[in-house]
């Protein structure tokens, strides 16, 4: 590891520990208050240490940075301490590993997506689906897919660079903030989602460029990177508003693809005759002819 990285992970180190104790209260860590003027948001360094059951020092140590060398059960204690959810205790653990004296392997990314994916996909003539790589370049896409994110598509951001890539779009392009009818939520998410990636592959030199890129570029962004919030991308719903068949809000399901490290699959699944099944219809209808056919239910 060199000594630029070393320097990164530990800038990492501390500021996710600092923020993840900052929001935390005395009482919310259930720990009596003396006193009404505390000069600190959340828990002081020596609460965490009693929390954690370590010395000051050490805690001090560790939230300057240095995770090098702590063993499982600080980290669990840690995690305890600053109470975690799953996605928060992976980053710990991630940054961890990265801060270890031999440094991380660098994590491979698949950039290429293989035959048997690409006849997957097409085979999923029903509903939107699509690839994309832990950057959010979007590597493949169906039929359906394509049409539901035509907008991304469209947009002039990739008119001379490829590949697409839904976090340039919505920190990038105005026309983010009408296609994502939840735009604040979805901005919030994706940069949680890249933070994520940050600890799972911490010298993925295109990842630190886009980054660099969407801080320097967007106000938005730079505000939401600063706050340290990591997520798993697993499943939910996702509010849009196609600009050909309005507003849909469609469940989505996101799967690794554990041959190809670092790709997943994307797609929505809304529940059979409901609006938004009906909208997708439309759109497969408008993808393949170019028409829109009317619904039977119209």
């Amino acid at each position: 590891m060199t000594d630029h990285s070393k320097k990164d992970v530990a800038t990492e180190v501390r500021e996710f520990l600092s923020t993840r104790r900052a929001r935390i209260t005395p009482e919310r860590a259930g720990l009596p208050v003396y006193g009404g003027n505390r000069r600190v948001a959340g828990l002081r360094r020596e609460e965490v240490a009693l929390l954690a059951g370590m010395s000051v020092d050490y805690y001090v140590r560790l939230e300057r940075g240095n995770l090098s060398g702590a063993s499982d059960s600080v980290l669990e204690a840690l995690a305890h301490a600053l109470q975690l959810d799953e996605a928060e205790r992976t980053h710990l653990y991630d940054l961890a590993r990265a801060s270890t004296p031999s440094g991380r392997r660098p994590t491979t990314t698949s950039s290429r997506v293989r035959p048997t994916i690409m006849r997957l996909l097409d085979s999923m003539v029903d509903v939107p689906a699509y690839v994309r790589n832990a950057r959010f370049d979007i590597l493949a896409t169906n039929t359906l897919g394509r049409a539901l994110y035509a907008p991304v598509y469209d947009s002039p951001l990739f008119a001379q660079r490829g590949p697409v890539n839904s976090a340039r779009f919505m920190f990038l392009d105005p026309a983010s903030q009408d296609f994502w009818a939840d735009w604040d939520k979805g901005a919030d998410d994706a940069v949680a989602f890249l933070r994520t990636e940050t600890g799972r592959a911490p010298h993925d030199r295109a990842l630190t460029d886009l980054i660099g890129e969407l801080t320097t570029r967007s106000g938005d962004f730079a505000r939401r990177w600063a706050r340290h919030d990591v997520k798993f991308h697993r499943s939910g719903v996702k509010n849009l508003h196609h600009p050909l068949v309005g507003d849909l809000a469609l469940p989505y399901e996101a799967m690794d693809l554990p041959s190809d490290p670092g790709l997943r699959l994307n797609f929505y699944t809304p529940e059979p005759d409901s609006p938004e099944q009906q909208a997708l219809d439309l759109l497969a209808s408008w993808a393949t002819t170019g028409t829109v056919v009317p619904s039977g239910n119209d």
